[in-house]
């Protein structure tokens, strides 16, 4: 009994036996029926409820929201149907995958009743069977899909599984807002294959990071051999700054060949070559003119000390 009609039926009860004692039998038990009457038939359905009456067994209407009155007796309220948003956990145990592994599925359905009057005379007890039907639909979908696809695209699982169930329970009056797909296990001998798969896709494509990287490295390494071709004073520079960068730290000591510092300044190299064969020319020249004393001096030159 609703507190409006609680309220309403105490008045009537507590005038009726204030006038039976005051000698009013009559009028006071009148009032006591009416008190009965009045808890029979005033009713008060919430503004997220509705009430399914039948009259005599044919279907009178659906009630509510609000204060109603129904003939008592001939009148029954058969359903009363709550039309918020409704879950339902439901699961999937040892189901096959189409490449028959095994899993345990886990789920939960968001549904509501659109129209009392179906769910209330269409099927016996709509609750009961949204749970079967989400239980069935989630084994057939679980059994036409790859174990990749079910643990990658969970998104399309739950799109193909509100579809189905909610085919099913349309006819009920009841609409299914969406599916979620919450866990998929697998066993734990899989899980360890997978993880060493992954691990395996995961070292090559580290690997073919790494051979593109040295590619493109060595191509790099080819320009600029190219230019230092073509470019002599590049090399030069690059040579004398690679100096100065191992040169920075205070303490360090570099030993170079003196080949290496005539590569670094060729100019200077070339000079110094030219010089050289000058004075060799004007040796042999020398050597010519005078070939006797030449020969004469050199073996007191090897007495020297």
């Amino acid at each position: 009994m609703n507190p409006i009609t609680f309220f309403i039926v105490f008045i009537f009860l507590a005038v009726g036996a204030l006038l039976g004692a005051m000698g009013y039998l009559v009028l006071g038990g009148a009032l006591w029926v009416v008190g009965a009457v009045i808890a029979q038939s005033l009713k008060m359905a919430n503004t997220w409820q509705k009430f399914v009456v039948l009259r005599a067994g044919k279907l009178q209407g659906v009630k509510g929201p609000g204060l109603f009155m129904i003939i008592p007796v001939v009148d029954s309220v058969v359903a009363v149907i709550d039309e918020r948003i409704q879950t339902t956990a439901f699961n999937a145990e040892q189901a096959l995958t189409r490449d028959t592994v095994p899993v345990n599925v886990d789920a939960i359905i968001f549904w509501h009743v659109h129209d009392a009057q179906k769910a209330a005379l269409a099927i016996t007890n709509y609750r009961q069977a949204i749970d079967r039907v989400a239980q069935t639909s989630l084994r057939e979908m679980i059994g036409s899909s790859m174990l990749a696809a079910l643990l990658s695209d969970r998104h399309a699982a739950d799109l193909q599984l509100c579809e189905e169930i909610g085919q099913k329970t349309i006819e009920w009056g009841v609409t299914v807002s969406s599916v979620e797909v919450r866990d998929v296990a697998i066993p734990v001998a899989l899980q360890d294959a997978m993880s060493r798969q992954a691990q395996a896709e995961r070292e090559k494509q580290a690997r073919i990071i790494l051979g593109t990287a040295e590619a493109e490295i060595a191509g790099k390494f080819v320009e600029a051999a190219k230019i230092y071709v073509s470019q002599p004073g590049a090399l030069q520079l690059r040579a004398m700054n690679i100096i100065y960068e191992t040169t920075k730290e205070r303490g360090t000591t570099i030993l170079i060949p003196s080949s290496m510092v005539d590569s670094m300044n060729p100019g200077s190299a070339i000079a110094l070559s030219l010089a050289s064969q000058a004075g060799t020319t004007r040796s042999v020249n020398q050597e010519s003119d005078q070939p006797v004393k030449s020969l004469a001096i050199a073996p007191e030159l090897a007495m020297l000390p």
